[in-house]
């Protein structure tokens, strides 16, 4: 993961992983999390662009080859993904994420805290959870507060089998703005250099104001997520099983 402060006071946060589809291990969630809070305490930083290296993904979630030992009770969860993002790291400061290619499962923690998203035209959407015997939770509970309940339970439900195309992210309301390919992080770029000149203290107020909305119905929601997943998921050598023997990409429909 790089981070390079433009004159304008935007930061650009940029997951670095390409070769894994900027898929995040425990060193990227630890880097994010010190990002956060040096972003939080840098007076000269007044907007964030999150993007993906590479433009095949901006993120797929958490590295599957990274093992977290979970605990017995099905009421404590190890999620290393959960204090990944801004807000969870107490940043008001804007973030506009810039999408290019797929950002799929555990993207949605990012996505899920930033005050809106770009997409380039070919950005792809979708949770690959249930395709694998895995309860989709914190991941549905963020979209649903950016999208029609409706359509996060279509989308965590038809799993690996369909992908929410750009064009129709935009309609939903989960993207703000939809570019040409490759286009993406331009657009967030500008939108947030204008951001970043007002007066810091307002855009963060506002910043809260929005995310105060919604934020009791969110942490009621996330508070049963632990539970769900404990109950829900397959056992860690079945969920191999399953990614190791299924090749669905012939069977992707993008809508």
């Amino acid at each position: 993961m790089r981070s390079e402060r433009l004159e304008s006071g935007v930061v650009v946060v940029t997951l670095d992983r390409p070769e894994r589809h900027n898929a995040i291990d425990l060193e990227t969630a630890a880097r994010l999390r010190a990002v956060w809070r040096e972003v939080r305490g840098d007076d000269a930083v007044r907007a964030v662009v999150l993007a993906g290296a590479g433009g095949r993904a901006f993120c797929t979630g958490v590295d599957r080859s990274v093992r977290i030992p979970q605990p017995s009770s099905p009421y404590a969860l190890d999620d290393p993904l959960l204090d990944i993002g801004p807000k969870a790291n107490d940043l008001w400061k804007p973030v506009v994420a810039a999408v290019e290619g797929m950002a799929c499962g555990g993207a949605f923690y990012l996505l899920g805290e930033a005050e809106f998203i770009v997409a380039g035209a070919d950005a792809t959407f979708f949770d690959p959870h249930t395709s694998y015997g895995m309860v989709s939770a914190y991941e549905s509970v963020f979209m649903a507060q950016r999208m029609p309940r409706g359509e996060v339970a279509r989308m965590a439900l038809m799993g690996t089998a369909e992908r929410i195309s750009a064009r129709r992210a935009h309609e939903i309301g989960l993207v703000s703005e939809v570019t040409p390919r490759g286009e993406a992080l331009p657009a967030a770029l500008r939108a947030a250099s204008v951001i970043a000149t007002y007066p810091t203290e307002a855009v963060q107020g506002t910043v809260r104001a929005v995310w105060a909305a919604g934020e009791a119905a969110r942490a009621q929601a996330l508070a049963h997520a632990p539970q769900l997943i404990a109950l829900g998921n397959l056992p860690p050598e079945r969920q191999a099983e399953l990614f190791a023997g299924r090749d669905r990409a012939k069977d992707v429909r993008v809508r």
